[in-house]
């Protein structure tokens, strides 16, 4: 399938581009909320770019709309491109199950991959965040130094699957990990999650009832 023509563009382009992208003006619907109070999300390019948004960070946010919620089973699945990070290791992928995100007691799981290889998966309730899987390297995950000297990018396609006992986590189609569904937050708002200083461009996230 060919690229649409906007992509092609953006992923040859993106880093000069994204340094024109207005900072602190947000998709309709869509809010951002980055992790400690004295970081502002303004600071954060986060646009509408067919197919999908293009994002470039400075602190670390989650980013939602709030309409867009799942329960019961489901499958969340995310395609998204990462632009030269430089020595920076830091994280990027989905957040699920969220609750109280604008509140004092926010909650959610996160499921993340980084440039090395590694994927993690965390919760949050409120200002505390305990490790369900610590970070794990496994061989599906397209390391940023790995994507070949022709690629500007590394592509990767995080999923999650909600079953009525069992949580599936994918990337690039291979189970990196199951969990028990008792294990993390499952009902709630979906969206992305992204750490300290990346540019992405993010071309879909989906959810599909099970």
């Amino acid at each position: 399938m060919r690229k649409p023509l906007a992509l092609l563009w953006f992923l040859s382009a993106a880093p000069l581009a994204a340094q024109d992208l207005p900072k602190g003006q947000f998709p309709a619907g869509w809010k951002v909320r980055t992790d400690r109070a004295n970081e502002s999300a303004t600071e954060i390019v986060f646009v509408d770019m067919a197919p999908g948004w293009h994002l470039t960070t400075g602190p670390a946010a989650i980013l939602y709309n709030p309409a867009t919620t799942a329960s019961g089973n489901y499958r969340l699945e995310s395609e998204s491109f990462l632009f030269d990070p430089g020595t920076r290791n830091e994280a990027f992928g989905v957040f699920f199950g969220g609750r109280d995100l604008e509140g004092a007691g926010q909650a959610y799981t996160y499921f993340l991959i980084r440039r090395s290889g590694d994927y993690l998966v965390k919760r949050r309730t409120g200002a505390e965040t305990p490790v369900v899987v610590d970070w794990t390297p496994h061989p599906a995950i397209l390391k940023y130094d790995a994507k070949g000297e022709a690629a500007s990018t590394a592509k990767n396609v995080l999923a999650v699957e909600i079953g009525p006992e069992a949580v599936r986590f994918l990337v690039n189609g291979q189970q990196v990990t199951t969990l028990q569904r008792t294990d993390v937050d499952t009902e709630g708002v979906v969206g992305l999650r992204v750490n300290h200083g990346l540019n992405l461009h993010v071309t879909t996230l989906k959810l599909q009832k099970r």
